[in-house]
């Protein structure tokens, strides 16, 4: 069992046929509800309305940060910000928008024990990130120190990049990152002040480095928001040998309100 997965990795994982089979009977006695307390849906998942709501970055996106270009520019180009100051992570990409719809949901998987929703993100991820998943050798989520896994759980990014793994079928290293000092929350915090926030604040073990020297390592989070937290992760990898990190978010902040 890996520590990020916290107490919910103590149970006991059943075969998939017995899975698809206990999925099936219980949506014949409990009909799938919506994940947003919408009108009931056919299968598990948002409602239709909330489906309409979110802004999914589906067209064209910057290769560096993942933020949505009003018209295509090319393969591989990136926005003035990416260009001007780029990230120990290579490339990002995020499912949506974070706002007031994709929020909530984000939040209930975060503080309100929704691991239901995990495999929901994982599958926007899989979509959203399909190429970087592509050429990932392995997948790994942002830690939670231990004090703070300990209090919510589990970590809400291990169960995305756990689904994430187990769908496309990717090695899933959950412990190979560790959050080795305990930070304050980077809710309200400016850019700058996040990178001073985190700094030095991640590191590969020295018993875990064979599991990233040499290998393109894509880390999963549920929200972009200055990138400094991704950042420190990345270079915390890059450092242990780590051809190459990419990042992979549910969510990201609109541009405009990121700072530099």
């Amino acid at each position: 069992m890996s520590l990020q997965d916290g107490l919910s990795g103590l149970s006991w994982k059943p075969g998939a046929q017995l899975k698809s089979a206990g999925r099936d009977l219980l949506d014949l006695v409990f009909p799938p509800q919506a994940l947003d307390a919408g009108p009931r849906p056919l299968s598990p998942g948002l409602s239709p309305e909330a489906w309409m709501k979110i802004t999914f970055l589906d067209g064209p996106v910057c290769d560096g940060c993942g933020t949505a270009f009003e018209f295509s520019l090319g393969p591989g180009v990136r926005c003035a910000a990416c260009e001007a100051r780029p990230r120990a992570f290579a490339r990002a990409r995020a499912a949506c928008v974070y706002d007031e719809t994709s929020r909530d949901p984000i939040l209930q998987l975060k503080h309100a024990d929704r691991q239901d929703l995990a495999p929901l993100f994982a599958r926007w991820l899989s979509r959203a990130a399909d190429g970087l998943v592509e050429e990932a050798s392995a997948i790994t989520p942002v830690p939670l120190h231990a004090s703070r896994l300990f209090s919510r759980r589990f970590n809400q990014a291990a169960e995305i990049a756990r689904g994430l793994a187990r769908l496309r079928d990717r090695p899933y290293l959950p412990d190979v990152l560790v959050r080795r000092r305990a930070t304050e929350s980077q809710g309200g915090k400016s850019g700058s002040g996040r990178k001073r926030n985190v700094a030095g604040a991640f590191v590969v073990p020295p018993g875990r480095t064979h599991q990233v020297a040499g290998r393109n390592i894509l880390l999963v989070d549920d929200v972009l928001t200055t990138g400094a937290t991704a950042d420190g992760c990345a270079r915390a990898l890059l450092a242990a040998g780590a051809a190459r990190v990419d990042l992979a978010v549910v969510a990201r902040v609109k541009a405009a309100t990121i700072p530099s």
